[in-house]
């Protein structure tokens, strides 16, 4: 005989699948109603790829201060988006590469394999795709060293790191393990098999670095919040054996059990569903017909999810209460622009460089 009383008769509504996903959906349900994902005075620093790069002008149009220490000019020739962060990082797909790279910031990380000579200059590894390479050696370490000092500076001044991942594939170093942005050869550089090998990270591996990786955060800022994300747009390609959708749904799972996993045992370290709200079992299709492209639909959902939880800053507050309409229109700019954001990795494909990209980014 069942008992008269359990634990399941005092959960939410939001704990029951036919209650809050066949009947009574509502998106923002998803996050807890709890202390706001961001505060009206929040300085807000970005990387990671999709989500993180994609949310910046909306953070700022809704009046949130996004910290800029070093300024790229955004121009037809950036087509990897160094101008869109806090610094000229780029697009950063694996928790194992941010941290290196903050690593290097404090000193204690450097790369073997740090700069590729061609005809054109000086190659960043870590920004092959820079539009104005370094004509010298002692140019590119002038520029380094200014990257590197710059994006300290931005994580000292960030009330709020937001990190979107969205690989657990990439090809490091066999001398060191440094991670590159993108397989040496697709950008720029030449792919050497006996310098380049293929990394495929697992939930471990993952959940380390970023438990390191809020270490070396907080090392430069004690008082930092962090917010995880995970990016909702599958694999351009996989250099596993597998085929793609699989090797999508490998590295989208263990990236979101790191998350949680990492959620739990940290503090002041939040994960927002971005990935769920596109990909969950309840959600409309938000996909364009190429099954990769976030529609507009899509990108409205997850921003408005985000603001839902947040205290706007005070004039933003105000402009949207005085209007029967949102203050902010999310989803006019975004359609395509989701997926667009790791054209790094859409280099591995060649049929996307020639047909969507352009023949010349084949000469990159």
């Amino acid at each position: 005989m069942a008992s008269a009383d359990h634990p399941y008769l005092h959960f939410p509504d939001r704990s029951f699948w036919s209650r809050s996903v066949a009947s009574g959906w509502n998106a923002h349900d998803l996050v807890a109603p709890d202390t706001p994902i961001l505060r009206p005075s929040d300085r807000i620093m970005s990387a990671g790829s999709c989500f993180a790069a994609n949310t910046i002008p909306f953070l700022e149009e809704a009046g949130y201060a996004y910290v800029r220490s070093e300024n790229i000019e955004e121009t037809s020739s950036d087509r990897f988006g160094y101008g869109r962060y806090s610094a000229a990082y780029g697009n950063i797909y694996t928790a194992r590469q941010l941290l290196q790279l903050i690593r290097r910031t404090r000193g204690r990380f450097k790369p073997a394999e740090d700069r590729w000579h061609d005809g054109d200059g000086v190659i960043d590894p870590f920004r092959p795709g820079l539009p104005y390479p370094a004509e010298s050696d002692a140019e590119f370490d002038v520029l380094t060293a200014t990257h590197l000092t710059r994006t300290r500076e931005a994580v000292a001044a960030a009330d709020v790191f937001m990190f979107t991942l969205g690989l657990t594939e990439a090809w490091v170093s066999a001398i060191d393990g440094e991670v590159f942005p993108a397989c040496p050869g697709t950008i720029a550089g030449a792919f050497d098999p006996q310098r380049h090998v293929f990394k495929n990270f697992c939930v471990s591996e993952a959940v380390k670095d970023l438990t390191d990786l809020l270490g070396e955060l907080r090392s430069i800022n004690s008082r930092l919040r962090v917010v995880l994300t995970v990016s909702p747009v599958p694999l351009v390609a996989t250099a596993t054996d597998a085929h793609v959708v699989c090797a999508t749904t490998y590295s989208k799972s263990v990236l979101r059990v790191a998350c949680e996993e990492v959620g739990r045992s940290a503090t002041d370290v939040l994960y927002f569903p971005a990935y769920e709200i596109i990909m969950g079992p309840q959600a409309p299709d938000y996909f364009e017909p190429d099954r990769r492209n976030v529609a507009r639909a899509g990108v409205q959902a997850v921003i408005d999810v985000l603001f839902a939880h947040s205290a706007l800053p005070a004039a933003t507050a105000k402009s949207a209460a005085s209007s029967s309409a949102p203050g902010i229109d999310i989803g006019s700019v975004l359609s395509h622009a989701l997926a667009q954001s790791e054209c790094e990795e859409m280099m591995t494909d060649p049929h996307l460089v020639r047909h969507e990209l352009g023949p010349e980014t084949e000469k990159m």
